[in-house]
């Protein structure tokens, strides 16, 4: 069993509902990026997800498209945001998921890509622009190095699709809450239960819900049905509204340590 399935799959023998939040790497400067992790680590979040910056990222919304540009223009790079993944992981104890998109991981080489993520102790990758049938290769080049290849499905996912995901995927399968781009429709969406209930139908693997997750009532939603939560544009936005440098950082930490309550209200 890989590091990403074994600490997903024991945080739900123990019945924790993980935050996991996402932030583009290096936003809004590398100094309060670093602040961020650490306080995701205090809030107590096991996961995060980092953001490889693209400038054209076809699932993200208005929020995080802008951070992609600005630490950009800042010189980020993919071996950058591996750096940062190291930090993360190394200094503050944490599980890091890496999300970007295959034309950056092309131009390093897959197999670079991936020796580069055992390296830097990167638990699992998300591509959202790459789709199962063509997934195998990459999928095999992680796994040798014990990381997973985390999938998405959307509400629209029919059951044989489901099934054929439930057979490949690995750690966790990530539910897009809601049809459209990330953050453009906070909040989750009517039929979010059923839709949770569906997909573990044909699904062993941990479920974790993303995409709209703006504030505590969201999230002790997805926490009664589902297994994790995962948050970004209403972290980023959150960042964007103090100012910068450790008032940021602590508006940030504040942030997840509500958000975090709210999905394991009650637990010791």
């Amino acid at each position: 069993m890989t590091r990403l399935s074994s600490l997903t799959q024991r945080l739900r023998r123990e019945g924790r509902k993980p935050l996991v939040p996402y932030l583009t790497a290096g936003y809004p400067d590398i100094e309060t990026f670093a602040g961020v992790m650490g306080a995701a680590a205090d809030a107590g979040c096991p996961l995060v997800e980092i953001g490889i910056p693209f400038s054209d990222p076809v699932a993200d919304g208005p929020v995080i498209q802008a951070a992609s540009q600005r630490v950009l223009e800042q010189g980020m790079t993919l071996r950058k945001t591996l750096d940062l993944a190291a930090r993360a992981s190394r200094e503050h104890n944490l599980t890091v998921v890496l999300m970007g998109y295959l034309n950056p991981l092309l131009k390093m080489g897959l197999a670079a890509f991936a020796d580069a993520c055992g390296e830097a102790e990167v638990a699992g990758v998300i591509v959202p622009d790459l789709p199962l049938e063509e997934s195998a290769g990459l999928r095999d080049l992680l796994l040798a190095r014990d990381i997973d290849l985390v999938d998405l499905v959307a509400p629209t996912t029919d059951r044989k699709r489901l099934t054929e995901h439930a057979a490949a995927a690995g750690g966790f399968l990530y539910l897009v809450a809601t049809t459209g781009v990330t953050g453009s429709t906070p909040g989750t969406n009517d039929h979010l239960e059923d839709y949770v209930a569906r997909v573990r139908r044909d699904n062993p693997l941990p479920l974790y819900v993303g995409f709209g997750i703006a504030d505590p009532s969201h999230a002790a939603r997805v926490a009664a049905c589902a297994d994790g939560a995962i948050v970004g544009s209403a972290l980023i936005r959150t960042i964007d509204a103090a100012e910068p440098g450790p008032a940021a950082v602590k508006a940030a930490a504040g942030f997840l340590t509500k958000m975090n309550a709210a999905m394991n209200s009650g637990k010791d």
